[in-house]
């Protein structure tokens, strides 16, 4: 999926214990390992679309201006997997310098490699390692492993990036989607969620945990959501699922939907409403234990014109 249109800021260490009886460091290694993977793991995942660097933001909308805000948003979101959108070379950039405790995943959506929007990954170092097998971008198109390509009739490329991580205390894995959708063109959307759906059934090891986060550029109510939550959907003009793959809305899991709910404000600042189209979607089975829209300015300095949503998800613990 995408191999070859990688960044990977780590490799994946990989412990091999052997049987220990004489109970020395090795051994007790391998019994702690085995413990961690006997429990239950706990996650923080988020997503924050940053509004791209675009030379009509200007004033406090201008990325120099949003730059600290923004690392300090994704230091109280204190994920251990987040999530960007829209973030162009130089922003990525940015952050990466600014986050040296996490690893990163992504390329530009025009080329595969640096030019135009990223749906990047960032990920504890310590904590998780990426398998380097599995993980990449893929175009929402009929020619997915093709970079910059969009046949569905929008205007803009869209892309998904996913990455298998791995619990370096545990060993356990899970698969980490981030998407953007297009902002225009709901045969588009409705087409993505179907490809989405296809790769997450493709996933390897896939009896693992699936998260899916972005910006959807569409409400809970959209077909194309409502087709990855498992429901009857309306996909192209003809009868759509259920896809048995059905994956859980964390924020709907805890909140149920409240009148004010808004994720997208186009700078205003507002909360009021429900025009919520950023979205972390979990696989079933997970325990979701919370779930926040996190609104954090300074003055009249806001961070994007998104409100990042982060969730706080465990998985259930492994067989065996």
């Amino acid at each position: 999926m995408g191999k070859g249109h990688l960044i990977v800021a780590a490799a994946i260490g990989v412990a091999v214990a052997g049987c220990d009886r004489g109970g020395g460091a090795d051994g007790q290694a391998a019994t702690a390992a085995a413990a961690a993977a006997g429990t239950a793991l706990p996650v923080r995942v988020a997503t924050f679309n940053l509004r791209y660097e675009n030379p009509g933001d200007r004033g406090l909308r201008a990325w120099p201006q949003r730059l600290q805000l923004v690392v300090a948003t994704i230091r109280r979101l204190d994920a251990d997997v987040l999530g960007v959108q829209e973030g162009l070379h130089g922003q990525v950039a940015d952050l990466r310098a600014s986050l040296p405790d996490y690893d990163f995943r992504g390329v530009g959506r025009d080329d595969g490699e640096r030019r135009g929007e990223y749906c990047g990954i960032f990920w504890r170092r310590e904590r998780y390692a990426p398998d380097p097998d599995h993980g990449g971008t893929f175009w929402l198109s009929d020619h997915p492993h093709q970079p910059g390509s969009r046949t569905w009739g929008n205007s803009v490329v869209r892309i998904c990036t996913w990455q298998r991580l791995v619990h370096r205390p545990s060993g356990r894995g899970f698969c980490f989607f981030n998407t953007h959708w297009d902002h225009q063109h709901q045969g588009s959307r409705e087409r993505a969620a179907q490809l989405i759906a296809a790769r997450l059934d493709a996933r390897p090891l896939p009896h693992e945990p699936v998260v899916l986060c972005g910006d959807f550029n569409a409400t809970e109510d959209n077909p194309a959501v409502q087709y990855l939550l498992g429901r009857p959907a309306a996909l192209g003009g003809a009868p759509a699922g259920p896809w048995p793959g059905a994956l859980v809305d964390t924020y709907a899991a805890v909140h149920g939907r409240p009148a004010d709910r808004r994720t997208l404000h186009l700078w205003s600042g507002r909360r009021d409403g429900a025009l919520k189209i950023d979205h972390i979607l979990v696989s079933a089975g997970a325990a979701v234990r919370g779930a926040e829209i996190i609104d954090h300015r300074r003055g009249r300095l806001l961070a994007s014109d998104h409100y990042p949503v982060r969730a706080d998800i465990r998985f259930a613990a492994a067989d065996g």
